[in-house]
């Protein structure tokens, strides 16, 4: 496909005022992604009928809201960071790792990696899109639900990984997970399950709800407990800017989080939650030395890649074939029909200015994302210096109206609290959050779609196997549970042989 719809994209995107909007919505995004809850989701639906309403061009509308989309994943890693609380729903993995290293005074360390690790998510995600969008438009059109099945049992086979040295707890905790997607409707039966004539269950618990109770409300909790012990000491700010071994040692995580997370955000539905948790979780497979969860810089710079390169991914779907990768493209592709405009590979040639100009203009917001963001990193670090007087109160406020702002129900906040107070159990008994979450991403994909490909097949399991992408998914599945038992069995093997050898 000829590269001429992209120079007239950088044409309209470098004007005055379509700058001015990839600013604003670049600074809107990071607000908006900060802000527990709220997402760019929401953000976008906010802003599209202000947009529509002052009758901007569909250009500038377009290049507001994608500045919104990847503005918002960048923002979320700074509550995840300095106060354990993700911002959305692709920021979750990130304070596994970086909320440890605020805590150890390596807050501008952590917010700066992100940054940097974003940044190359970012880009290498448009240029991905600039240049592979048509080829994975289509191989993203062939995964059904049979592909979608294959995908997530590799993902859960990533999660191996993070079992650790207490493997019974993790264990426990993605069952935990898998268990919480099955509350609410039957995506096959339309029958109500375990909702206990709650309707505020019936579309089961949001992950929005989970996530904050899981790790906000319990991180309050425990600072709580240690504040009334004497144990909660000042959190030092810490130096600003990571040293050159941890950039270096950064560098091939994000490399590696950055392509799978691309091409996880190009197939719909998965989106940067799915994206995040496969990248963390190989990089700790790939990596770990028991240092992952306590604060590595990698375990920070995996997700953060991912997940804006799932962002990134998510428009390849939506431009090519007029089909949303993800929530947040599902609202920018009804952008698009309010003005009369159908996505396709025509757009790239009858509207070179709508599509030529988002890409290019993800290019330049990337840029301005990376120039805005460093230079904050210390006024978001100092946040850690807000006495706890002040902070415990304002985690919660963040927390309760994020909640109830995208919700508009009491019981919502009510379950969300009542998870706080179990997830503050299940930490002082030595669990792990981490795996409760994935457990629940992955489950409802994995249930949803392995239960509408045995409807297609009648009932037949042959059905998971039939193509080609999914046997290279199981494969693939099997190879990474499989190979590091028989790599740790044979070492142990060769370790025994000279000891026989020396008794002979």
């Amino acid at each position: 496909m000829s590269l001429d719809y992209l120079w007239t994209g950088f044409s309209v995107a470098l004007q005055p005022q379509n700058l001015a909007f990839g600013l604003i919505g670049c600074f809107l995004g990071t607000i908006i992604g900060a802000l527990p809850a709220i997402g760019p989701i929401n953000g976008i639906a906010l802003l599209l009928p202000i947009a529509f309403a002052a009758k901007l061009p569909p250009e500038s509308t377009m290049i507001l809201l994608a500045a919104v989309y990847y503005g918002a994943e960048y923002g979320g890693r700074i509550s995840s960071i300095l106060l354990n609380v993700p911002g959305d729903a692709g920021a979750v993995m990130t304070a596994v790792d970086g909320y440890p290293a605020a805590r150890q005074g390596r807050a501008a360390e952590a917010l700066t990696i992100s940054a940097l690790s974003s940044f190359v998510g970012g880009i290498l995600a448009v240029i991905g899109l600039t240049f592979f969008a048509p080829a994975l438009g289509l191989i993203a059109i062939k995964f059904g639900p049979a592909e979608y099945v294959a995908l997530m049992v590799f993902a859960f086979a990533t999660l191996a990984s993070m079992v650790g040295h207490e493997p019974v707890k993790t264990l426990i905790g993605c069952t935990l997970g898998l268990l919480l997607t099955t509350i609410g409707l039957d995506p096959t039966s339309g029958a109500y399950r375990f909702t206990f004539d709650q309707p505020e269950l019936h579309d089961g618990i949001e992950f929005i709800i989970l996530v904050i109770g899981l790790f906000s409300i319990s991180e309050v909790l425990l600072m709580l407990e240690h504040q009334m012990a004497g144990r909660l000491k000042p959190i030092p700010v810490g130096k600003g800017f990571p040293s050159w071994a941890d950039i270096k040692a950064s560098f091939w995580p994000t490399i590696r989080s950055s392509a799978s997370g691309f091409v996880i955000g190009v197939l719909p539905g998965t989106g940067a939650s799915v994206a995040s948790a496969v990248a963390y979780t190989t990089e700790k497979r790939l990596l770990d030395r028991g240092t992952f969860g306590k604060g590595d810089l990698r375990g920070i710079a995996a997700p953060e890649a991912a997940n804006n390169a799932a962002a990134g991914g998510a428009f390849v779907p939506m431009l090519t074939l007029g089909v949303p990768g993800s929530g947040t493209t599902a609202v920018m592709l009804g952008a698009l029909m309010l003005y009369n405009i159908t996505p396709g590979p025509q757009l790239f040639t009858e509207r070179p200015e709508i599509a030529g100009g988002l890409i290019a203009s993800m290019y330049v917001g990337n840029v301005l994302l990376l120039l805005m963001n460093i230079p904050l990193i210390g006024v978001f670090a100092r946040m850690l210096q807000v006495p706890n007087m002040w902070l415990i109160p304002a985690i919660v406020i963040l927390s309760v109206l994020g909640v109830y702002t995208a919700y508009s129900s009491v019981m919502s906040v009510l379950i969300m609290l009542g998870i706080g107070v179990v997830g503050w159990g299940l930490r002082k008994l030595g669990f792990d959050m981490a795996p409760i979450v994935l457990g629940f991403v992955l489950g409802k994909v994995l249930e949803t779609n392995l239960r509408n490909a045995l409807a297609i097949s009648g009932g037949d399991p042959a059905i998971l196997v039939e193509s080609l992408i999914s046997v290279i998914l199981w494969i693939s599945a099997a190879l990474i549970v499989a190979l590091p038992w028989w790599i740790a069995r044979r070492r142990r093997s060769e370790g025994e042989q000279p000891v026989a050898a020396e008794s002979a």
